[in-house]
């Protein structure tokens, strides 16, 4: 089709993250990008495609994933990812954010987070600005927290003169060292090595201590206790830039899950405890959470059948992350438009991108969504590089029926 091929979507019910409640009406979209959604006059040379019974949605935003897995992404509506430093050569360079730019194009967009610190190891600054310029749409410390004060500082201040979100893990090496779980019944009765979960609120107060002197913004990726989401709570009320995300995993899942060993539980930050498990619906449900990443990270049997403490960490995350995160929904905790703002929305935001909403001249990444699909997970059948996930064999609802990306069904 011509760049000037005008696309009438009708009949569904339109998730805006910008209003309240889903509603019926129209999308308008012209070449790449949104012309006017809602009550919109359908111009007669417009291609009208029917969602009729399904849910129109922005593509999902994926804000931190360890692997680029279009069958995977495209299985679960996630149209851009930001994609971890975190690689087999971390990306701290020109060349690599150039090369991770292009990766995945034109049916899926990846947006490389640049390396805070130089091989991620906490020492040195690595070039942010000229990775800026390179494509890289903010800069992270990757799985790790940066121990020292000194470098975060830096990091913060040079981030925030070039406009750039400090995307952070948020757990104090010191205390959390080589834990493999939370402290804790679980932990003590597998034999274990756990730390404590302050080890999460320790370092989330100390980058938000840091971030007052240097301004700027910072995400944590994963907070996951109460303490951690009071901290968060707290900053929001004092306007500074501090946003913070949650996996399906802590929402769903308590730290009772690695009982009998399984590694496919086995998460970084690992999994906590009823009390904070329910302090993340709690929190999502008042909007201290801005974002549900999928973190996807799909591991092999070379890594996952492994003695727990040997095991690595993360989940094949992409193809259950909007079924999960509907349950939220239906459990009345958001709205489905809430939740596409949680999805789409707020990390196109923090990445700086125009996607994620309906608004004129946002990129035409849609999705169409059956709420009430059921399926089950299958960790043998997913279109994952792997299949690790803790869900298998969950029944779940909500399956993505199409996918636009950029005007373009793929």
């Amino acid at each position: 089709m011509g760049m000037s091929q005008k696309i009438a979507i009708t009949g569904g019910l339109l998730a805006d993250p910008a209003l309240d409640a889903p509603t019926p009406g129209a999308l308008l979209i012209e070449g790449d990008s949104i012309l006017a959604s809602g009550a919109v006059e359908i111009p007669s040379d417009a291609q009208v495609i029917d969602a009729a019974g399904l849910t129109v949605a922005p593509g999902l935003v994926d804000l931190g994933v360890f692997r680029t897995d279009k069958p995977a992404f495209h299985f679960g509506g996630i149209t851009r990812a930001a994609l971890m430093p975190d690689q087999t050569l971390p990306l701290d360079n020109v060349g690599l954010i150039r090369e991770a730019t292009r990766h995945g194009k034109p049916d899926f967009w990846v947006h490389p987070l640049a390396a805070a610190t130089r091989g991620l190891e906490g020492k040195e600054m690595a070039e942010m600005g000229l990775m800026q310029a390179a494509g890289a749409k903010a800069v992270a410390t990757g799985r790790q927290w940066i121990a020292d004060s000194g470098v975060m500082w830096r990091v913060l201040s040079y981030a925030s003169s070039l406009g750039l979100t400090v995307i952070t893990h948020a757990e104090d090496s010191g205390l959390a060292g080589k834990a493999v779980a939370t402290s804790g019944e679980t932990a003590t009765r597998l034999g274990l090595a756990s730390a404590p979960a302050c080890a999460e609120a320790m370092a989330i107060a100390r980058d938000i201590a840091l971030l007052r002197e240097t301004g700027g913004a910072i995400h944590f990726r994963l907070v996951t206790t109460k303490a951690g989401f009071d901290l968060v709570r707290t900053a929001k009320a004092e306007k500074l830039a501090v946003t913070c995300g949650v996996s399906p995993a802590y929402f769903m899942l308590a730290d009772n899950a690695v009982t009998d060993y399984r590694t496919f539980a086995r998460l970084s930050p690992p999994l906590r405890s009823e009390e904070d498990r329910q302090a993340t619906i709690a929190a999502i449900a008042d909007g201290t959470v801005d974002v549900i990443t999928s973190s996807h990270d799909p591991r092999g049997p070379e890594d996952k059948r492994l003695p727990f403490a040997d095991a690595e960490p993360g989940v094949a995350g992409a193809e259950t992350l909007l079924a999960l995160s509907l349950n939220l929904v239906r459990e009345g905790h958001l709205s489905v438009t809430a939740l596409m703002r949680l999805l789409s929305a707020n990390p196109a935001q923090i990445l700086g991108i125009k996607a994620g909403g309906f608004t004129p001249g946002s990129a035409a990444d849609i999705i169409f969504v059956d709420r009430d699909a059921p399926w089950i997970v299958d960790s043998g059948k997913m279109a994952a590089a792997a299949g690790n996930t803790p869900f298998d064999k969950m029944p779940v609802q909500g399956r993505v029926r199409r996918v636009m990306k950029g005007g373009v069904f793929y």
